[in-house]
């Protein structure tokens, strides 16, 4: 079954993996407490919009405490800003979400994203007909296609690295690349695998 690109979080945990049909050429980098998903060198050039994004941010909020963003597009920055600012969580992933709205490509594809800190997650999604965020206590997933609502997700990884590279192996159509993250009181650990 082909579910597009998904985010998976629970309290202290969350990964993000890029499942792709039409842009299989594409990685995740690592670069000063950032995730990007961006193409490889060998892949064909493209204006689309949307291959190219930030899929992970760490971040603190305003006490100092550790926070991680995960999703795929453009609205993750905007999230991140605003758990920087101390807006509640589901605030900071509905306020972006609402503005940017789904993705205006030929499939309307949702926007999906997640919170994670270290006892707490928000998950999210934006699709042409809804728009839902609520708190999980256990890990969760939304997709972008046929599993578009949140739901439990067996996630069995506690640190990033075993995270990123188990939803990649998940058996869901087409992986490209995933992206994992922990949180505890100490920090924020990202972890990427591009399947090489």
């Amino acid at each position: 079954m082909y579910i597009g690109r998904f985010v998976v979080v629970g309290p202290g945990i969350g990964a993000y993996r890029v499942s792709s049909r039409s842009f299989p050429n594409r990685r995740v980098d690592e670069r000063d407490e950032t995730l990007t998903v961006e193409p490889t060198p060998d892949a064909p050039t493209t204006d689309n919009p949307y291959v190219s994004y930030n899929c992970v941010r760490a971040v603190s909020s305003p006490t100092g405490e550790p926070v991680t963003v995960l999703g795929n597009g453009s609205h993750v920055d905007p999230i991140a800003e605003k758990i920087e600012r101390g807006y509640p969580d589901r605030d900071a992933l509905a306020t972006p979400l609402l503005a940017l709205d789904f993705e205006k490509d030929d499939y309307d594809t949702p926007r999906v994203a997640g919170v994670v800190r270290a006892e707490t997650a928000t998950i999210g999604t934006v699709r042409r007909d809804a728009l839902l965020v609520e708190a999980v206590d256990e890990p969760t997933m939304v997709a972008t296609y046929e599993a578009d609502a949140p739901a439990r997700y067996d996630l069995a990884a506690s640190d990033a690295a075993a995270a990123a590279s188990e939803v990649l192996g998940a058996d869901f159509e087409h992986p490209v690349c995933a992206a994992g993250a922990t949180v505890d009181s100490d920090g924020v650990s990202l972890a990427v695998d591009n399947d090489n």
